[in-house]
């Protein structure tokens, strides 16, 4: 019999009620888990190599290009398309109908006739015709300010200025990737066993990083010059990201509860490492100091927001002086270290969090493994009511203490626009629509379900039957009791609910940087931001890039 593999000792897991509340959720950061970066390993461990076999693309900057890249056996290729959009068209609103540039990710090589189709269709996004072949599609604006500076600075024979990329980040603004089956295109059921797709939203990453590359040569084509290394990597692509995205964690709730026990089981992997090495602790000496400069080079025009960025650096002197000090050359050093923090920001302590796994690539890589949901939910029904009220207060005692007959408790409803098919908020108070109401205050459907088992007779069967309306807060107390870290465990129809918690957490795990909220529902982030450009796929770069800073840049 073939021997299994050592499982690597770990401390206890944080619990899921400390880690999965809004408040420590919107304080993540990438780490490497994050999906890009492990796609990122997965390119260079198989030698890939990013071609451009069509380049149609004229002296206005408008046509067509086509990259080509192999991944786990099969080839994938990107068909981007530039048109020419009139400045009064150019927003990053959903309602949007045209847009600088449109993307479709295609299964295998394009022809001409799958190219000629793509270009009539991809600009039109929702309203094109798309096949199977095609697995991604998305769109991107320009963001003019720095895109126009960086061509007329190569023209020039000049470098962009480091401040003003810094400021920005990206050249281009996605406002949507869309993957999954949406407008027609492929299901992931057609691609989900393939080598280096299987794991969560590998596709979709995939074609954000051949998006940024597309960028990169779209500016030096028009500016006739190189950028240089440094000004390419640092530019990344931006994302505007709203409340489309919210409801996908509580409506995964076994896929939040994978991501969150790969990302928790890391850091109690690195908890239980006894001593470190030299190397290990130099890795964490210089990306602490690589979190502190990434840290000056992040600032944003909220100022609620930048308060907190503020907080963190004036905390992150005291983590860099322990780092560089005695508390790493005793035992249990990362355990050490997050016990000494854990008085601070909550935003610095998921900081330390993300930090602390970085030297420990073997011992933690392969949990991406596991970052997939390819069964669902899989649970053994409890046998009477008296055991299903005892789970409701084991796994949803947080849900009990909620007071719903309080209007602020439950001051917002979820919905979905008729007009888009996207996620929205009402105030239940104030607005209409709260009878379109979707289902996403879990809590209140639990409380009211245990408050409805109270004297229950302890056939569940009969219970079910006679209260039907209390199954989708069954599944959710069954889907907890298997799947602890399934839940967010605060009210998401409270008025304090700040949806931008729920963006924050989602977009940490596909590795964004830079978050710079606009309001509590919607922020602009920067996504392969450091990432590794293809001739560096073979390099140390290709998986040093955890938090990414401009070289160069005056602090």
């Amino acid at each position: 019999m073939k021997d299994l593999p050592d499982i690597p000792e770990q401390a206890p897991l944080r619990p899921p009620s400390q880690v999965m509340r809004l408040s420590r959720m919107g304080s993540m950061f990438p780490t490497r888990l994050s999906f890009l970066r492990v796609l990122m390993r997965r390119l260079s461990q198989e030698g890939a190599t990013l071609t451009r076999p069509v380049w149609e693309i004229d002296q206005g900057g408008f046509g067509h290009a086509v990259y080509s890249i192999d991944l786990g056996g099969h080839t994938y290729s990107l068909v981007a398309i530039s048109t020419d959009l009139p400045d009064h068209l150019r927003t990053d609103r959903v309602i949007a109908t045209a847009w600088d540039t449109a993307y479709v990710l295609f299964d295998g090589t394009p022809d001409a006739d799958d190219i000629s189709r793509i270009i009539a269709n991809a600009p039109r996004q929702e309203a094109g015709r798309f096949t199977e072949k095609e697995l991604v599609l998305s769109r991107a604006n320009k963001s003019v300010r720095l895109f126009n500076h960086v061509v007329e600075q190569l023209r020039a024979g000049n470098q962009p200025d480091l401040t003003l990329v810094n400021s920005v980040g990206y050249l281009m603004r996605t406002t949507a990737v869309y993957g999954n089956g949406k407008f027609g295109i492929a299901d992931r059921g057609l691609i989900e066993d393939r080598p280096g797709l299987g794991g969560p939203f590998a596709a979709e990453m995939l074609t954000v990083w051949m998006i940024r590359n597309f960028t990169h040569d779209l500016a030096e084509f028009l500016g006739g010059a190189p950028l240089d290394d440094a000004v390419k990597r640092h530019l990344g692509i931006g994302n505007s990201t709203g409340l489309g995205m919210a409801p996908f964690l509580v409506s995964h709730p076994v896929l939040l509860h994978n991501w969150m026990i790969a990302r928790e089981t890391a850091i109690a992997r690195a908890c239980a490492v006894e001593r470190l090495t030299n190397q290990q602790t130099a890795t964490l000496q210089k990306l602490s100091s690589r979190a502190a400069r990434h840290l000056e080079q992040w600032n944003v025009p909220a100022d609620e927001h930048q308060a907190r960025i503020e907080t963190i650096r004036h905390e992150w002197s005291a983590v860099s002086e322990m780092i560089n000090g005695q508390v790493l050359s005793g035992p249990k050093p990362i355990a050490a270290l997050m016990d000494k923090t854990a008085a601070m920001s909550v935003d610095t302590q998921e900081l330390v969090a993300s930090l602390v796994i970085e030297p420990f690539g073997e011992l933690v890589d392969g949990l991406s493994e596991c970052m997939s949901d390819p069964l669902g939910l899989r649970a053994v029904p409890f046998q009477s009511t008296h055991e299903l009220k005892d789970a409701i207060e084991s796994g949803f005692d947080w849900a009990l203490e909620i007071d719903f007959d309080g209007q602020e408790n439950t001051r917002l409803f979820w919905y979905v626009s008729e007009e888009k098919l996207e996620p929205r908020l009402g105030d239940r108070h104030a607005e209409p629509g709260a009878e379109l109401e979707s289902p996403l205050d879990i809590a209140r459907r639990v409380q009211a379900l245990w408050s409805d088992l109270d004297g229950a007779d302890p056939d569940l069967r009969a219970f079910r039957q006679n209260h039907p309306q209390h199954e989708m807060a069954l599944n959710r107390v069954l889907c907890t009791a298997l799947h602890p870290y399934s839940e967010i465990r605060d009210n998401l129809i409270g008025a304090g609910c700040l949806p931008i918690d729920m963006l924050r957490c989602k977009l940490s795990f596909f590795g964004a940087t830079k978050f710079d909220p606009k309001s509590d529902r919607w922020t602009r982030i920067a996504l392969a931001q450091g990432a590794p450009l293809p001739h560096e796929l073979q390099t140390s770069r290709a998986d040093d890039w955890w938090l990414p800073v401009l070289e160069g840049l005056a602090s």
